[in-house]
């Protein structure tokens, strides 16, 4: 998909790039080159690309800044207290592009997904996009254990809430400012579940959720993600969300999308029906 056709208009910058980063020295510099360089300049919008740097103990915070001073699309912000949803959080809320998108320090998902990622909802037909790993068709590298982690902490989403996408923790992706302003005030977790939280949320507002298949590249020896502390927090977070489903989070995340949508002259799609008993 491209966005060279499409009819609409933006503001610049279009596409915001939001880099969470804890500890991502050995990364930072390189994913940055390569964003500003042969990717930036095939992308069909103009980026800007926010490092957010939450709660490193390296070089990352110097690296940033040295990299804001060379790039005039480039900025960072930093973070006294470690999680990525807390760095997401910072790196979107206020801004004024209209597609937000979010990507691993690393790169391990293929930047050449980019133009779908983002292209998908600045053409107006999707409201998020999520880069997935589990696809029949993805192609990914990746260790064993990790992927079947992933594989049945996806298989427990459905379960629990009859998701509709597939890989709920791919750090891939994109949202519209319109999600960003209405629903992100509704999403609790700074960490690991924030990407469920919102993604649920965002499903059971009506949103519509563009979901396809990545190239991915483990780069487990250089991961911060400590696995049995985060399989913890995800499952919290499951028993978490669901009790704030059913006591009117789904009414109060559909009132705010809909009067957002209106806001804005656009119809809003219907709660999916395994969400619908809780309106």
């Amino acid at each position: 998909m491209s966005l060279a056709t499409t009819e609409r208009k933006y503001s610049e910058p279009c596409v915001r790039i939001t880099l969470p980063t804890l500890n991502g020295a050995a990364w930072l510099g390189e994913s940055v080159l390569a964003l500003c360089g042969d990717i930036g300049r095939k992308a069909p919008w103009p980026l800007s690309i926010c490092i957010a740097d939450n709660g490193s103990t390296d070089e990352t915070p110097a690296i940033a800044d040295r990299l804001g001073r060379r790039f005039p699309n480039v900025s960072s912000i930093h973070l006294a207290q470690p999680g990525r949803g807390r760095a997401l959080r910072m790196g979107w809320i206020g801004s004024e592009s209209d597609v937000l998108c979010y990507m691993d320090v690393d790169l391990s998902t293929d930047p050449a997904h980019l133009p779908e990622l983002a292209g998908a909802v600045a053409s107006g037909q999707w409201d998020l996009a999520v880069g997935s790993r589990l696809m029949q068709s993805s192609q990914t590298s990746r260790g064993w254990r990790r992927d079947r982690l992933s594989r049945s902490y996806n298989s427990l989403l459905r379960s629990a809430f009859g998701v509709g996408f597939s890989d709920a923790q791919c750090g891939f992706k994109a949202i519209s400012r319109r999600v960003a302003q209405s629903l992100l005030p509704l999403v609790e977790d700074n960490h690991w579940f924030f990407d469920t939280e919102l993604l649920v949320i965002a499903e059971a507002a009506g949103c519509r959720i563009h979901d396809f298949p990545v190239r991915w590249t483990d780069h487990a020896e250089t991961s911060t993600v400590k696995i049995i502390p985060t399989i913890g927090q995800m499952l919290a977070g499951i028993v978490r969300l669901k009790r704030r489903l059913r006591n009117g989070l789904v009414v109060e995340a559909r009132r705010r999308w809909v009067e957002a949508c209106h806001r804005d002259g656009v119809e809003p799609g219907p709660v999916p029906p395994q969400y619908r008993h809780l309106l």
